[in-house]
């Protein structure tokens, strides 16, 4: 087994060394430079790891992102080969504009454990429930709280959702309203919204709607390690989507991926706050 305690060290070392090098720019309305201190933090720090890493999940694709991009090797070629997951800085606004909810993400288990994720949208939805056919991608948002309601023992208006507030969640949302739901409403970063539901103290019964691909994997590995449930299906809109989906090897594009398909065996997931 590659993934031990010592690497559980060096990995939140990692995301600790970027979350304070992205800690100098909380507030200074710089969200570039900012995010460019926890990348190059990040990729320094996994390059001192006896490993032979590969970034899964990164900055993007080459021709996008001149460092911790997709297919980039990582650590020092010595020790065992693992697939990384990374989203130095989770949260880029929160950190310029000084609000609560900036992380430093990163997640890693051992090769062709973690879902090579494209870049492009996901529907979501995460519970702290893990039995069957409580929530579902596949049911109506009228059907997943009455669901959920039941499950827990409280009427829906006792229910909290969290969701991005985006225009295309308006159909979710009134949907939400009609049946007197609660909902917290997040402006960024939907790592954290997903993450709202692993513990009572955030009062966040269900997180739901389309956020980032890479996140959503993100996301999946933390649910993972808090025993919670997820979902989630990509949304391949253009031809140019489709094709690079292909060539990741996703034949099934309308695909909904349960948790344990999305990130298997052991894994590893650091996240070090920026903000509040």
């Amino acid at each position: 087994m590659a993934l031990n305690k010592e690497f559980e060290n060096l990995f939140l070392n990692v995301s600790t060394r970027a979350a304070l090098s992205s800690y100098y720019f909380v507030g200074k309305k710089d969200k570039i430079a900012a995010d460019k201190a926890a990348v190059d933090s990040m990729r320094k720090e996994l390059n001192k790891i006896n490993m032979k890493g590969r970034i899964v999940i990164g900055e993007g694709e080459l021709d996008q992102a001149p460092m911790l991009y997709i297919g980039e090797k990582v650590g020092n070629n010595n020790g065992p080969e693992l697939d990384i997951a990374v989203d130095p800085l989770e949260g880029t606004n929160f950190v310029a504009n000084n609000l609560p909810g900036a992380l430093a993400v990163l997640a890693v288990a051992e090769k062709n454990n973690l879902f090579n994720a494209p870049e492009t949208y996901m529907e979501k939805i995460s519970t702290k429930v893990k039995e069957k056919n409580v929530v579902d991608l596949d049911y109506t948002v009228k059907k997943n709280i009455l669901n959920l309601s039941e499950y827990l023992n409280k009427k829906p208006e006792d229910l909290t959702a969290c969701i991005l507030d985006r225009p295309r969640h308006t159909k979710i949302i009134n949907e939400l309203n009609d049946l007197n739901v609660n909902i917290k409403l997040i402006t960024d970063g939907d790592i954290c919204g997903a993450l709202l539901v692993t513990d009572e103290k955030y009062n966040v019964d269900i997180f739901l709607g389309t956020g980032g691909g890479p996140e959503g994997v993100l996301a999946a590995a933390a649910l993972d390690a808090f025993d919670c449930s997820f979902q989630g299906r990509f949304l391949f809109e253009t031809d140019e989507d489709k094709s690079r989906a292909k060539k990741m090897g996703i034949n099934d594009l309308k695909k909904k991926y349960e948790l344990n398909e999305i990130i298997t065996g052991d894994s590893i997931f650091c996240a070090t706050g920026i903000t509040s």
